[in-house]
């Protein structure tokens, strides 16, 4: 019998943790140069990479289309839909590999039982619920897009499955605007299978940024091109392994 979500919005969290609601400590630091923190982060990312690999070949059996296009960029951002609980995890690792990627999360992933603490040496570049820190987690994305690609998920919230596409706005796009950084975009996709869906992730880019006009209209060209691409590649999912359903 297949699973049924039914939402009010597109803003809901259809998914949530025991602690949805975690906040982040006064003094919690986004850059760390601390070298212990970072011989620990290392270490983490590569036991990481090795159940990723494990996870994302023997487990959810995904395959990665056009892989080869990320050679075509050195640091970028990429801007994936955000289905997989763990996959969206995972499959970034090892698709972007060797390089390591970050990626923007919700401060609610924090809240996840054990590997919620260890999210930040992972990788992940956690939103500030409080706008005053907004200012030292934008310094942070500028800082690790430097040397690391930004995986960005702009739908915000999880849809396990879903097979379509969710409007999100355009403000993430700012960063490769501001930096002049191209985008990828990853698409996951689904087609019926034996038991679980086959997962197919499509790599599409890389696409530039407009430097010349001004901000809000080239991030909005930008977003409105990933849309775009993400929508096309999303017309390959051929089956709902979840249904859902707007409430009336």
């Amino acid at each position: 019998m297949k699973k049924s979500y039914y939402f009010n919005s597109y803003e809901e969290d259809l998914v949530e943790s025991k602690k949805q609601n975690y906040e982040l400590k006064k003094d919690y630091k986004w850059i760390h140069n601390n070298i212990i923190y970072r011989l620990c982060s290392s270490l983490i990312y590569y036991i990481f990479m090795l159940v990723s690999l494990v996870y994302c070949k023997l487990v959810l059996k995904v395959t990665f289309i056009n892989r080869k296009a990320l050679k075509k960029a050195n640091n970028y951002f990429v801007y994936a839909n955000h289905t997989l609980e763990l996959g969206d995890v995972f499959n970034p690792l090892l698709m972007i590999f060797p390089k390591r990627p970050y990626a923007i999360c919700s401060v609610a992933n924090l809240g996840i039982p054990v590997i919620g603490k260890i999210i930040p040496m992972l990788g992940g570049i956690i939103i500030p619920r409080d706008i005053h820190n907004m200012i030292k987690f934008n310094e942070a994305v500028k800082y690790y897009a430097k040397k690391h690609p930004i995986v960005i998920y702009p739908e915000a919230h999880l849809w396990p499955y879903y097979t379509g596409i969710r409007p999100f706005n355009n403000t993430s796009f700012t960063y490769p605007v501001e930096l002049n950084m191209p985008c990828y975009v990853f698409t996951t996709t689904y087609k019926e299978g034996k038991k679980k869906p086959i997962i197919k992730v499509y790599i599409d880019g890389p696409l530039y940024p407009n430097t010349n006009l001004p901000l809000k209209e080239a991030r909005k060209i930008l977003h409105d091109e990933v849309v775009r691409v993400m929508t096309k590649r999303s017309k390959e999912s051929t089956y709902e392994y979840v249904t859902y359903h707007k409430k009336q």
